[in-house]
Order: structure tokens, then C-alpha cells, then sequence
């Protein structure tokens, strides 16, 4: 295959293929199959064992579901989003924070209020403790339709926040949840949150061309006209009735051609008006995870949220809803049965196609085939413009960029190599900087400080955006070069935080002025345990290049006030307090010399730790010849 065959083969990995691996194995009927077993009992799910794998299916019809959705739904609050309340918190903690709004504070994270009640209903009965020893450490798919789907979602978010946070936590060993017709259960801030953890690949979230479930949360539901009101609460109705008895000829309606029309439109204006807000679009809810949007024709699976977004609203506006609006929320099994039969038929239909189309063209037209949306129809070629912005992100080529462009930026870091290594024998780097001693040269350095940085914010977007492999984090290249840029990069901006007097303001930079890519990076370097228990067991023979605790300037900066407030303290409690933040940062620092696991610019002469030893012998040494009271004795104790 010669290189733009395999470029463009990159450019298609993201949709088609995706769906043809769905669609390929049996992953999707045997989900099925379990969320109809859930539907048509009457426990809250139902585990079942195949092979390898333990399916955890979740009732989108039991009691407590389907009928509180039914029931108060629309207006008694069930599909309201509301912040995570005390108890929940705790369990999905990993979740929250996200980008500041416009007053600097991050937004809530919002779930699904019915949702999330089911979830804690489950999690403090005796069945959730059952569920977790017969699914630790194990395979696990879980599944629901419907309301049950939203319940397989926390859960499967729960799994991973628990994962997350603690090393031994009773969790599976692999996981993936797979949904049908499930309503949205977050809002942005969750959207953006899994898309930073990554956790997106985890989710596959089926959706019928014209099922208005997945698409009723962009409805306002509090203000919505009685008349629609009325018609979904029965069609919520009617729909249990049939998920309860699925053997049974489906229930229906019977609504009017002017009924199912009537509803159409009221559902396409409004998922209409949330995705033509696009990048700005703040609303209640929002998509995350893949969405496999299926149709007749076959199936599309998109990961993008804003693509996500835009083909419900195309596809659900194409093709004759009208006939299938009342029984596709139901007949997601005759979908699923369908889609590896249209796979091969598509694969013979197209051969020739092949041949003389580019696989990228080809690839997005099959994309936009399956998805619903034939070329002659309405919105075809702005489904198009999306499938081809979505497949374009080729994460492997942009992977493939980024080393091309931390190839460029590596000058910058290595001027600063030189200008460390200039700096030790006086005062080190970090002071140098700080005091701008050579204006021309240090502003140099300010400008590579400010291209490394600019470089890391990038790569940390693009990874928020899923625009880089899902392995990406697994490739040891970018943790180490990550590592060594903060090591050798964040004294640097500590210089600049205290130079600029941003303390004095904002308060001390380990709480107020960090920035979020060293924290990212804090955690990549611990999550890489293989890298981070060699360095923690390494034993060195001379002092190390960089000083391993990328904030220990911060730390000298916060102790020199301690020594300054501590001259001028009258008060003895809080003298003592202050001596024991001395000693605390006296024994730490030295604990770190010992293990030679600070550069030998921490040492220089004239450094900042230097003067603030000989300041804190000082101290200790007019203590020793003074009459002190028997409280501050307590906390002079010790020296370096």
C-alpha cells in the first residue's frame, strides 16, 4: 500500500471501521438479547456469564424506571439535571472541575436526576455489593435500553472514577457499556470531563435514526406544550408496556399521521437549535462516549461530540419519520439483527466503487449510506461536511505531528539546559531568572519558557478534544518528555509567579498560581508505575540533573516567609506553628539532599535555599543563647 493509500486509510479509521467491527461481532446482539431479558423481568438487572465475559444488563421497563420516567418525567423533575448532591460526590469525585466559566469558578458537573437516583437506590442495596464481587477483576459488558441505559452509564462511570482513585479497588477488569435509545445523563462539564480522562471508548451508545428518547433532552421539558406532553408521557407508557412483553405484538398508539408529524417537528427544532450553537453550546445536556446512529441501511459510529450532536439532528430530519417514529424506540433488536447482513451486502455492492475511488471517499459515503441520509436528500452534504471533519482528526497522524513538532520545539529546551548549566556555579537558574540578571539573555529564556509551554497546552487540548490514540499515554516517549519538561520547566514559571509579586494577590503558587499541565502531568508520571518506582528505588551516586520535585522552589519561597513572619512573632502559638512548618521543610529538604535528589543549583552559593539555611541557623542560634519560653523550645529543636 503505498503512503497516501495508508494517509487515507488513517482518515477513515474512526467512523466506517468502527461500525464495521460493531457490526462484525456479536457484541451488539448479545447486549440486546440481555437489556430484553432486563426489560421483561422484574429485578433491577440482570447478570449473565458468557464465556470470558460477565453481562450486567440493566431494565429500562422495571418499576422504578420506566414508570417514574412515564409518570413524572416530563414535568415531576425525572429529567431534570441537577449538581451532584452529598453521597453521590463522594463516588464520582474524578468527574468534576472542568474549564472555568465566566466569574473563573468550573461548572457543576449535572446528571440526569432520575438517573442518578436509580444509581444511588442500586448502590446502597444488598444487590450492588453482588454485582461487585461477581464482576471484580473480570470482563465486564453492561447494558440497558431505554432509562436502563442511563443506569449501565453511571455504573460504568462509578467503575471508572473508583478505578481511578484507588490502585486495589474492587472493579472489572476491562469494561464497556453499551446502551440503546438511552436519554443524555450529563451535561458539558461531564462531557469534557470523560473526554479528559479518556474514558470515551469505554461507551457505545446505539441510536435509531428516527427514536425520539435519545433526542428528548434537548426539548425544553418544563415549558413543553400540554399537547406534547401528553402524547410522549402515552407513548412512555405504551412503550412499557412493550418492553415488558416483548414477545407479545408490540403495542402502539395508533397516533395520526398529523400527531407523528407534529411531534417530529417540535423534536427537530429544538435538537436543531442546539446543535447550530456548535462550539458555543452550553445547554443542559450533552453527548458523550461513541454514538453508533443506526439505520435501515447500516450503521455510523462517531465519537466526536459536536459531530455527535449535529448527525442526531440530520438524521433524525431525513427519511419518512412518520412511519417509524411510534415503534422505534422498541425495535432496536430488528436494527441490530440487520446490520451485519447490510455490512456484506455493502462490502459486494461497493467493490467496484473501490477500485476506482480513493478508500476515503468511498469510506465517507458508506458513512453517510448507513447512517440514513442518502445523497439526493436534504442536509446530505453538510452530514457530509461533518462525517469528513470528524474522520479527519486521524489521531495517529496527528500523533505523528506532534513529534514533528516537539522535534522543533526540543532548541528551546535545550537553551534552557545551557542557561541552567550556566547558572549553577552562582546562584542556579531559578534565581537567576527570578532576579533577571541579564535582561537580554534572560528574556530568551522567557520566550523558549513561553513556546514549550504553549507547545504542552496544545497537546493537553488535543487530547481533551480525542484527537490523539487512545494509547497515547501508553507510549513511554511523551510521559518522559512530559516529566523532564516539568522538571526542568516549572522552576522557571515559579521564578516569574514570585518575580511579578503574583503571591501577594492571588496567594502562594502551590495552591493559586499552578498550572493545570503539571498537575496532568503529575498524574501521567504516577500512573506510570514502571517508570515511577525506578525512579523512586533509583540510588544515585551524585546529585541529579533536575531536581526531582518540579515545586520545591515554591516550597523555599513559602518557608522564607515562615522564617520573616517568625522574626516579628510575638505571639507563642503561633510561633510554634511557624517553627513547625521550618522544621517540616528542613527535614524534607534534607531528606532530598541526602538522596542526592536535588541539582546542585539548589546548593549554589548564593541560591535562595542557601540564604534561607544560613538565615534559619541564625535564627536557631539566637534562640540557643536567649531565655525562650519552654513552648517555642519545642519548636527550635533540630538543625540542619
Amino acid at each position: 500500500m503505498d503512503s497516501r493509500a495508508e494517509a487515507e486509510r488513517s482518515l477513515f479509521e474512526t467512523s466506517h471501521v468502527l461500525g464495521a467491527l460493531l457490526a462484525s461481532s456479536p457484541l451488539l446482539t448479545q447486549a440486546w438479547s440481555r437489556s430484553l431479558r432486563a426489560n421483561a423481568g422484574s429485578a433491577t438487572f440482570v447478570l449473565d456469564r458468557s464465556d470470558d465475559a460477565v453481562f450486567v444488563a440493566f431494565s429500562g421497563a422495571h418499576t422504578d424506571a420506566s414508570t417514574s420516567a412515564a409518570s413524572s418525567g416530563l414535568d415531576g423533575g425525572f429529567f431534570e439535571p441537577v449538581p451532584l448532591y452529598s453521597g453521590a460526590r463522594e463516588l464520582f469525585a474524578l468527574l468534576g472541575g472542568g474549564e472555568g466559566d465566566e466569574d473563573g469558578q468550573p461548572p457543576p458537573v449535572l446528571l440526569q436526576a432520575g438517573a442518578l437516583r436509580l444509581f444511588m437506590s442500586l448502590y446502597h442495596s444488598s444487590e450492588f455489593q453482588v454485582l461487585i464481587s461477581e464482576t471484580k477483576n473480570k470482563s465486564v459488558v453492561l447494558t440497558g435500553h431505554s432509562v436502563g441505559g442511563c443506569v449501565a452509564s453511571l455504573l460504568g462511570l462509578y467503575f471508572l472514577c473508583a478505578s481511578s482513585a484507588r490502585a486495589n479497588a474492587p472493579t472489572p477488569a476491562s469494561l464497556l457499556c453499551i446502551t440503546f435509545g438511552s436519554p443524555m445523563i450529563g451535561n458539558e462539564t461531564l462531557s469534557r470531563a470523560i473526554l479528559r480522562e479518556r474514558w470515551g471508548g469505554r461507551f457505545c451508545h446505539v441510536v435509531a435514526q428516527h427514536d425520539i428518547m435519545p433526542r428528548l433532552l434537548f426539548c425544553p421539558l418544563n415549558s413543553m406544550p400540554n399537547q406534547f406532553t401528553t402524547l410522549i408521557h402515552n407513548l412512555m407508557q405504551s412503550w412499557r408496556v412493550s418492553m415488558c412483553n416483548p414477545q407479545s405484538s408490540r403495542s402502539t398508539l395508533g397516533l395520526s399521521d398529523d400527531q407523528k408529524a407534529e411531534l417530529h417537528q417540535y423534536i427537530s427544532m429544538h435538537v436543531s437549535e442546539a446543535a447550530a450553537e456548535q462550539k458555543h453550546y452550553m445547554g443542559s445536556y450533552r453527548p458523550f462516549g461513541n454514538y453508533a446512529l443506526c439505520s435501515t441501511e447500516g450503521a455510523v459510529c462517531i465519537s466526536d461530540p459536536l459531530t455527535v450532536l449535529k448527525m442526531l439532528q440530520l438524521t433524525f430530519m431525513t427519511g419518512d419519520a412518520s412511519s417509524s417514529i411510534e415503534e422505534q424506540h422498541i425495535s432496536y433488536g430488528d436494527l441490530v439483527s440487520k446490520l451485519s447482513e447490510n455490512l456484506q451486502f455493502k462490502k459486494r455492492l461497493h467493490s467496484e466503487e473501490y477500485e476506482t475511488k480513493s478508500n476515503y471517499s468511498v469510506g465517507v459515503s458508506l458513512a453517510l449510506e448507513a447512517s440514513g441520509i442518502g445523497v439526493q436528500d436534504m442536509g446530505a452534504m453538510e452530514a457530509r461536511e461533518w462525517l469528513e471533519l470528524s474522520m479527519c482528526r486521524r489521531p495517529n497522524l496527528n500523533s505523528a505531528s506532534l513529534a514533528i513538532k516537539l522535534a522543533k520545539v526540543t532548541p528551546c529546551r535545550a537553551q534552557i539546559e545551557w542557561y541552567k548549566d550556566l547558572c549553577d556555579g552562582d546562584m542556579g537558574y531559578y534565581d537567576c531568572f527570578k532576579l533577571r540578571k541579564a535582561p537580554k539573555r534572560d528574556g530568551k529564556v522567557n520566550i523558549n519558557r513561553i513556546k514549550l509551554g504553549h507547545f504542552w497546552d496544545g497537546l493537553l487540548s488535543m487530547l481533551q478534544d480525542n484527537k490523539l490514540p487512545h494509547n497515547f499515554l501508553k507510549r513511554d516517549k511523551w510521559v518522559n518528555a512530559a516529566q523532564f519538561y516539568k522538571l526542568l520547566v516549572e522552576p522557571l514559571d515559579i521564578a516569574e509567579y514570585y518575580r511579578c509579586q503574583h503571591y501577594k494577590t492571588r496567594g502562594h503558587y502551590l495552591n493559586h498560581g499552578r498550572e493545570r499541565r503539571y498537575e496532568v502531568f503529575d498524574k501521567w508520571w504516577n500512573e506510570d508505575k514502571e517508570s515511577s518506582e525506578k525512579a523512586a528505588n533509583r540510588k544515585r551516586s551524585k546529585f541529579a540533573g533536575l531536581t526531582q520535585d518540579s515545586c520545591f522552589w515554591a516550597k523555599v519561597e513559602e518557608a522564607r516567609e515562615w522564617i520573616e513572619n517568625a522574626q516579628g512573632e510575638k505571639n507563642p502559638t503561633k510561633l510554634v506553628k511557624l517553627w513547625e512548618n521550618i522544621n517540616g521543610f528542613e527535614s524534607y529538604a534534607n531528606g532530598l539532599i541526602e538522596r542526592k535528589e536535588v541539582s546542585i543549583d539548589v546548593l549554589a552559593p548564593r541560591s535562595s535555599f542557601s540564604f534561607w539555611v544560613n538565615a534559619v541557623k541564625e535564627m536557631k542560634l539566637k534562640q540557643a543563647c536567649s531565655v525562650p519560653s519552654s513552648s517555642v523550645l519545642v519548636g527550635v529543636t533540630g538543625g540542619m
